[in-house]
């Protein structure tokens, strides 16, 4: 049975002997006793100035040792911004950081200043040589991730001669994180202010644009390779995170200079060439002109003229895969002694101009979705012309503008701002619209503009992205004007000032009907609570 006194007796015996061994040769350290020296300071301007002064007047080696401890210690900076208001730090969770990164802004501004020059050069070793290489693939807790947002406010990451040692490194350990920690970084990102974000993106775009002018230069190829898909990946998880969180609009990740930096048209060919994976036939001097990282894999960087340039491409060389698969099957059918079983290797649609439609559905209704990937020939009846790319421009031209005609219904158009948009009473079949859409998708795909005018919200939709008020304006302005004044009235006899219900009355060829908006909406009245 346990005996606290015998115990007790046991342990003092023990500690005597302790003593009488200890006694003649070194004295124990009491640990009670906190030793300044190797204890881990939160990081203030006090401790800044504190450690300037050391360096300044004290050339010990041992001292700069302790400071370069304690720059490189993850657990210092983790605990120096707690952010005090209304104790959020106590909060810290997936989707709070529990940090105030306007005290981290402040402390790397000090940091900054010409009498902190040593320090800062100090801080910018550390976290090159040991912070940074050791951040772990799965911290210990959540609060151990607050490291992340902190370093990304070091103003020396946005100095280009950093973005080697330290820019691109960083973002490798944040991409190194295992599946969790890496969401509750995603999840911190998406509450976090605009600005912080906005920077993030233009900092790794910044690099983008490096690493494809300089980046070659002061890096070997193996490097060059894993530093720029890196900076690519970050680019990525950052455009994954604004997907949720809108912090910048979709065109904020556009790099313009790709254009002209690099050649799309060649970087895609290698890209699909990748993906299928084949192996271009150019020597190895010409292979290391261009990056191995292909940067159509990041549509999203690519602005409206390179992904202009990259759908063309596309088109070509879908078309001349097309054209080859015919061919090889001809040379098939010839050797088998069966002529008669040919294939066409272009999309041929021959169509009267008086018949121009119907001709039309019935030429496109023979052909099959691999068929309509071959180069487009337009033959009008009766007519010896060879389309070498007038007449198809010209057959689209008459086409839509017979599709548009408002004698078939399909489309209204409205008068203030020349747009159209589709019609719910219409006296052509449904086929039609599907014809409108292969026609719109030939037209593309053989590099030839039409003339329709559709609203962004068609675009939209085709996204699904939900339509708002802004894209009625651009449709309707003076409906969308009235409605905003219904949204904006602040009165509360809303149902007496504009006598409203949630029902139209529109005409139609000559007759008036009244739409519901929804259920039983003609006998509802718009009052200030349903408005909206």
């Amino acid at each position: 049975m346990f005996s606290p006194s015998r115990n007790a007796a046991e342990g003092f015996s023990a500690q005597s002997n302790l003593f009488q061994i200890t006694k003649s040769s070194v004295v124990t350290e009491d640990f009670r006793v906190i030793n300044v020296s190797k204890s881990l300071f939160p990081i203030n301007y006090e401790q800044l100035n504190s450690w300037r002064l050391k360096m300044m007047y004290n050339t010990d080696s041992s001292v700069t040792n302790d400071i370069v401890i304690q720059l490189s210690s993850t657990a210092c900076w983790n605990a120096s911004f707690l952010d005090q208001s209304d104790d959020a730090h106590f909060k810290t969770n997936p989707k709070i950081p529990g940090i105030d990164l306007n005290s981290v802004r402040t402390l790397f501004e000090v940091l900054s200043k010409p009498a902190f020059s040593g320090l800062l050069e100090q801080a910018t070793k550390s976290f090159e040589s040991l912070l940074i290489p050791q951040l772990p693939r799965s911290p210990p807790d959540v609060e151990a991730m607050r490291i992340y947002l902190i370093l990304s406010e070091y103003p020396a990451l946005q100095d280009s001669k950093n973005y080697i040692r330290l820019t691109i490194p960083l973002a490798m350990a944040i991409l190194r994180l295992d599946a969790n920690p890496s969401k509750v970084l995603d999840n911190w990102w998406c509450f976090m202010d605009d600005s912080f974000f906005t920077r993030m993106v233009d900092m790794y775009k910044s690099i983008v644009v490096f690493m494809l002018t300089g980046g070659k230069t002061v890096l070997v190829p193996v490097f060059y390779d894993n530093y720029f898909l890196a900076t690519l990946r970050l680019l990525e998880k950052l455009h994954k995170v604004n997907l949720k969180a809108n912090h910048v609009e979709y065109s904020r990740f556009y790099i313009p200079d790709i254009t002209s930096l690099v050649d799309i048209q060649e970087d895609y060919l290698k890209w699909f060439l990748s993906k299928a994976d084949i192996k271009m036939g150019s020597s190895p001097s010409e292979q290391n002109d261009f990056p191995s990282v292909n940067l159509c894999a990041f549509p999203f960087i690519l602005n409206a003229q390179a992904k202009t340039t990259m759908l063309q491409t596309d088109a070509e060389l879908q078309m001349q895969m097309a054209v080859s698969g015919a061919n090889l099957h001809n040379v098939f059918m010839l050797l088998t002694l069966e002529p008669h079983l040919a294939r066409n290797p272009y999309l041929v649609l021959h169509v009267r101009r008086n018949h121009l439609v119907s001709d039309t559905l019935r030429e496109l209704t023979m052909y099959s979705d691999v068929d309509l990937k071959k180069p487009l020939k337009v033959i009008f009846d009766g007519e010896e012309a060879v389309d070498a790319g007038g007449v198809t421009k010209e057959f689209f031209l008459l086409l839509l503008k017979e599709l548009l005609d408002p004698v078939y219904g399909m489309f209204t158009h409205y008068t203030d701002s020349n747009l159209l948009w589709f019609s719910d009473k219409c006296f052509v079949e449904q086929n039609w619209f599907h014809l409108i859409g292969i026609i719109c998708g030939l037209a593309i795909y053989n590099s030839t503009v039409v003339d329709l005018h559709f609203p962004l919200a068609l675009y939209k939709k085709l996204l699904d992205v939900p339509p708002t008020l802004e894209d009625f304006k651009e449709l309707s302005p003076t409906e969308a004007r009235s409605l905003q004044q219904l949204l904006d009235y602040e009165g509360g006899d809303v149902e007496e000032t504009f006598l409203l219900n949630f029902s139209i009355t529109r005409e139609n060829y000559g007759m008036t009907e009244i739409k519901e908006l929804v259920p039983g909406g003609e006998s509802i009245a718009v009052d200030k609570n349903n408005r909206f």
